[in-house]
C-alpha cells in the first residue's frame, strides 16, 4: 500500500493500486486536486496540482 499526505491539509491516506505518477486526484478529505509526483518506497509525494483555465479563444 502506497500512503500520500496532502500538502494543503496534511491529511494521510492510501493511494488507489495502480495510481501512476503524473496522475490527478483529488484529495479524500479536502477534495483539492493533487499531482503525483513520485512514488518510492511505498509513499507518494504530491503537489497540489495546477489547472490552466481555457480562453476558449477569448
Amino acid at each position: 500500500m502506497v500512503k500520500c499526505e496532502c500538502p494543503a491539509c496534511y491529511f494521510v491516506f492510501e493511494l488507489d493500486e495502480g495510481t501512476i505518477v503524473s496522475e490527478v486526484i483529488p484529495c479524500p478529505d479536502c477534495a483539492v486536486d493533487l499531482e503525483i509526483i513520485a512514488i518510492e518506497n511505498g509513499e507518494a509525494n504530491a503537489e497540489v496540482a495546477e489547472i490552466a483555465e481555457e480562453d476558449w479563444g477569448e
